[in-house]
């Protein structure tokens, strides 16, 4: 079984596949509090996995806010508030870089704009703000330090082949989906939306 820090990549994988979905349903929570609807997010399957892997990419890297991979950026005798300041910093810069790049680069490749930011104060370009970068931050570093080693205990239960088998079937559709999207999306230079449901009034529309 091969080991990454002190979970099996199996697991892992899993976890990308959790973190997805939280993803997909955290974009949704938002849309609808914003634009009063919900959609596909431009994919098939309700999952985001862009999500999961920037937040288990961060594990690898960071670790978790109450024991850094980088120890050295927090001594060990730091109180829990400075550690968790840090991760926060450190999830800030990631998110703000993430955004920038990937915005520019879906507008550059695939000819649309993949999010608007500019309506929010204190953006920084489109693709970026002040506001959403401390938002998604501080989800971040709270879930990474509440909820991930209690989520990964749990994943961890699961019966070796029974995990090993879940996380690469979540993994082929998650990146099968991922590629067919975004090969649609620059193949037609538009968004893959395939269904919108209205939620501040009863109505379904599909295209």
């Amino acid at each position: 079984m091969i080991m990454i820090m002190k979970y099996d990549i199996y697991s892992l994988g899993i976890m990308v596949a959790v973190i997805s979905f939280l993803g997909f349903s955290l974009e949704n929570l938002w849309l609808s509090l914003t634009k009063g609807f919900i959609d596909n997010r431009n994919m098939n399957a309700p999952f985001l996995m862009g999500y999961g892997l920037l937040v288990v990419g961060m594990y690898l890297l960071l670790g978790t806010p109450e024991n850094m991979a980088l120890a050295e950026m927090v001594p060990v005798d730091r109180s829990k508030g400075e550690k968790f300041f840090v991760y926060f910093l450190c999830a800030f810069a990631v998110v703000t870089v993430g955004e920038l790049i990937l915005g520019h680069l879906m507008e550059k490749i695939c000819g649309i704009q993949y999010w608007n930011y500019n309506w929010i104060p204190l953006h920084i370009t489109q693709y970026t703000s002040i506001p959403t970068s401390i938002g998604f931050a501080a989800i971040i570093t709270s879930f990474m330090g509440a909820c991930f080693d209690p989520i990964m205990s749990v994943i961890t239960m699961i019966p070796a082949q029974e995990a090993k088998s879940a996380s690469i079937i979540l993994m082929l559709i998650m990146s099968t989906d991922l590629i067919a999207s975004f090969s649609k999306m620059h193949r037609t230079r538009s968004l893959n939306t395939k269904w919108q449901i209205q939620t501040r009034r009863s109505h379904l529309k599909t295209t």
